[in-house]
């Protein structure tokens, strides 16, 4: 670990970041996501923030096919987590969505992931978990940003 006086590099951050994310997937893998997979998850997780998409956008964003895709969003249907509509916009296109209780299944996923987070977070000294907070919020705004101008420049190249 670095000092506080001095500047870590990128790199060195980078893999304790990593590091800090696979430990998060083991916390996490204890906090139990059944009845459904880690790609039905993700599934999930993705149409609770693009509401209404269509199978190819779905697919686009898990980097798989529409067949396979088609197959998970069956299986989260078959649960009651995802519902399907016909667009607006063309009847051969149908949008996806997460259900009430898709949503609520999420809730208990995060309520669980974070309890286990808890234990964790309750043995670190205080000022390192604002530290830690201070460090995670600009994280994220940053990577949020990031992901925003990507998604921007793919549209503007299709």
């Amino acid at each position: 670990m670095t000092s506080s006086s001095t500047r870590p590099h990128p790199t060195e951050v980078a893999r304790v970041t990593s590091e800090a994310a696979e430990l998060l997937e083991i916390l996490w893998g204890r906090a139990s996501t059944a009845p459904v997979s880690a790609s039905q998850l993700r599934v999930l997780f993705i149409l609770e923030h693009n509401e209404g998409i269509n199978l190819r956008t779905l697919a686009d964003a898990l980097g798989s096919s529409p067949p396979s895709t088609s197959r998970l969003c069956d299986r989260l249907q078959a649960v009651g987590f995802v519902e399907r509509a016909v667009s607006a916009t063309s009847r051969r296109e149908l949008c996806l969505y997460l259900s009430h209780r898709g949503s609520s299944f999420l809730a208990e996923v995060r309520s669980r992931r974070e309890s286990a987070l808890e234990s964790v977070l309750a043995r670190m000294p205080a000022a390192k978990r604002t530290a830690l907070l201070q460090g995670l919020e600009a994280f994220c705004a940053t990577a949020a940003a990031q992901i925003q101008e990507h998604e921007g420049a793919d549209a503007r190249t299709a």
